[in-house]
């Protein structure tokens, strides 16, 4: 069962790593990163590798940057190493190191990193049990817990490009999904 995910990434690709941090949370996955900002009494690296094994699935995002990184190449090795269900999210064109090569790895534009997100929730489905969806009410700003949708039906959402639906339990309103990374379409 995965619960906990590790996401390495340089410092450049902060952005890239709250975003998908925020994807996982509404699925119910935990994520640790190595630029996280709690448990300072720690160092980094005690932070890097309890955060590493503790996780069940470790993500680099590898873009030219991150990819360079001597930081996140030495995630990479204290992951191999560990042992966690290695997922690479890839920006096209960048080669994947040399002790992750062999893995299948996200390939993602900058302007469909959304989609290379929905990729990576959709195949976490297919690996664990995905049952609960975090959602923040975007009109009243209260956070509830739903049943998931059916991989069917984002499937059918996001081959007619439109949305999924669900309604808040506290204001009533009909709120719209993103079919991709479940965030709130306003």
């Amino acid at each position: 069962m995965i619960s906990k995910i590790y996401i390495a990434h340089c410092e450049q690709d902060e952005p890239l790593a709250q975003e998908l941090a925020r994807a996982l949370w509404a699925v119910e996955m935990e994520s640790f990163s190595s630029l996280y900002r709690k448990a300072r009494i720690l160092s980094r690296g005690e932070r890097i590798r309890f955060g590493i094994r503790q996780s069940d699935c470790f993500i680099p995002i590898l873009t030219q940057k991150g990819a360079g990184s001597p930081e996140v190449n030495q995630e990479i090795g204290f992951a191999v190493g560990a042992e966690p269900l290695i997922i690479p999210l890839v920006e096209s064109g960048v080669e994947l190191p040399i002790l992750i090569h062999h893995l299948q790895p996200i390939v993602f534009f900058p302007e469909t990193y959304e989609d290379a997100l929905g990729k990576i929730i959709q195949n976490l489905r297919e690996l664990t049990r995905l049952d609960w969806l975090k959602i923040k009410c975007p009109y009243c700003g209260e956070e509830m817990t739903q049943y998931i949708s059916p991989q069917e039906e984002v499937e059918k959402a996001l081959l007619a490009g439109t949305h999924l639906e669900t309604r808040c339990s506290y204001c009533q309103k009909n709120i719209y999904l993103d079919p991709r990374t479940f965030r709130p379409i306003l």
